[in-house]
């Protein structure tokens, strides 16, 4: 699964959210980074970038069938997709006042279920551009004696509705605002009207007009609507979350502007099972049974060869004073490491999620008359390796989805016998972990989302048996065919008798 994270959030001016239970008063962008992290431990890639296009694709690519190309902006890369949520949200357009831009999210307000207990007591100001504003503001009357209504449009002063709010102590003005007045510390201390009346106010409520943040899936004919309560457009579903077009799904406040942020992820939560739900049928009756990442990688390697066939210059070099002994080579690919262990005197055993890449790799080895076995496993599944069997192991850059329990890592470390050398090469990510402007250029992939060298240094430290002899960042070696500078290299020894 991949999110296109576009880093522009609706409540991005919000200091604080409410009403999440278990979350109260977190940082909007704290509990984001809670759930990217999250996510990435069960192998989600969240990418920052944003999505400028979803097209239809044309028929299959790589041997799988997908329905969707996703354009990102920076123009470099798509994604195809079998199926496509989106969780876009919506834009709220703000009625025309000087200085409401500036505060919205902190002491302009709309919602009273999201702010109303923090503005108790203020002075606030209500200003009221539809009839469907009046619901909010009878809410939010209830918090405050000093409760002002401001008529901007819509409503007109005689209106009925309006009665209750005189009977209970407000106050009604019938002018359009004009400017927001602030105070010596920037705080909000009245709304100035254009007729020149002053209302003071702490806070200030508007209700305003929303869009569906829907132009990307434009192209497959995927339109927004107008809101049977008329406060704007939004994505019309089917119980399931899918939209009128197959395969693209909508969730959250882009369906129901009411959506708070615990509806909005709940919906999130039961159309994400709704897709699973479609995909693993669609599997079925098509006869596909292999594990997404396992097809993934056999849509790779049934197409021309990806890498050179040369051996990665970590291991030369790491290798080169190691005694020759049994190797495991955890996502061998198309074998370059392999190929060299076993030209070096190693009985190799080389292990990939992918036929295909361990077809490729049978075929150099009997090409050059070598004994390479091969170990068609996930390095997630329960015991793939033989446990204390081999006198390395070894994965360079291997693409392994993380998972909460680190079985990965873990099936690595016992696969090392007594007296044994873990070497583990990976990229020095910090610079893919820079940030980016979005609305110009996408990452091309997360690599938050796959095993790391970190995660097993983690794994390792203060664990009985075990000695990390190296631990660190060095530059890659000449001629390496990738744009990574530098890599982070671990190596460490099994203790002889552990």
């Amino acid at each position: 699964m991949i999110v296109i994270d576009g880093g522009d959030p609706r409540n991005a001016t919000a200091q604080h959210m409410h009403s999440y239970l278990g979350h109260e008063g977190l940082p909007p962008a704290d509990f984001a980074a809670i759930g990217r992290d999250e996510v990435r431990a069960y192998g989600v890639e969240v990418i920052p970038g944003r999505v400028t296009e979803v097209t239809a694709a044309q028929g299959s690519h790589d041997g799988l069938s997908h329905r969707f190309v996703l354009s990102l902006t920076g123009g470099s890369t798509t994604i195809r997709a079998r199926s496509v949520l989106l969780a876009t949200g919506l834009t709220d357009h703000l009625p025309t006042v000087d200085g409401l831009r500036e505060h919205w999210g902190r002491s302009v307000i709309h919602c009273p279920f999201c702010h109303g207990f923090e503005a108790r007591d203020s002075r606030i100001a209500a200003i009221i551009t539809s009839p469907l504003a009046l619901h909010p503001a009878l809410l939010l009357h209830r918090l405050s004696a000093s409760f002002t209504l401001i008529l901007h449009e819509g409503v007109e002063a005689d209106a009925p509705e309006l009665d209750a709010f005189r009977a209970g102590g407000a106050t009604v003005v019938s002018a359009p605002a004009q400017r927001i007045r602030t105070g010596d510390t920037g705080a909000i201390e009245a709304v100035e009207t254009v007729d020149g009346q002053v209302v003071a106010a702490d806070v200030v409520m508007v209700a305003p007009r929303v869009s569906a943040n829907a132009d990307a899936v434009a192209s497959v004919g995927v339109a927004p609507v107008e809101h049977p309560m008329g406060v704007g457009t939004v994505i019309e579903t089917d119980p399931t979350g899918e939209t009128s077009v197959p395969g693209v799904y909508a969730a959250g406040n882009i369906t129901d502007p009411t959506h708070q942020m615990l509806q909005a992820a709940a919906d999130g939560s039961r159309v994400g099972a709704m897709i699973a739900m479609a995909l693993a049928n669609d599997d079925r009756q098509s006869g596909i049974g292999s594990a997404p990442n396992e097809a993934d990688w056999d849509a790779r390697y049934g197409g021309d060869p990806i890498w050179s066939g040369n051996p990665n210059g970590a291991l030369v070099a790491e290798a080169d004073g190691l005694a020759p002994g049994r190797v495991l080579d955890v996502g061998a690919g198309e074998g370059g490491d392999a190929i060299w262990l076993a030209q070096h005197g190693w009985a190799v055993v080389a292990n990939d999620v992918s036929s295909l890449a361990l077809d490729r790799i049978e075929t150099a080895a009997h090409e050059r008359n070598l004994d390479v076995s091969g170990v068609h496993a996930d390095a997630n599944a329960p015991s793939p390796f033989e446990p204390e069997a081999f006198d390395l192991v070894t994965a360079h850059y291997a693409s392994i989805p993380r998972t909460p329990d680190d079985r990965a890592v873990e099936n690595m470390i016992e696969a090392v016998a007594p007296g044994g050398t873990l070497l583990v090469v990976g990229h020095d990510l910090e610079p893919m972990r820079q940030p980016i402007d979005r609305r110009q250029h996408s990452r091309a992939f997360d690599p938050d989302a796959y095993v790391g060298v970190d995660h097993v240094a983690s794994a390792l430290a203060d664990r009985p048996g075990w000695q990390v002899e190296v631990h660190e960042l060095r530059p890659r070696p000449g001629g390496a065919a990738s744009h990574h500078a530098d890599d982070v290299v671990l190596r460490a020894r099994r203790t002889a008798g552990t």
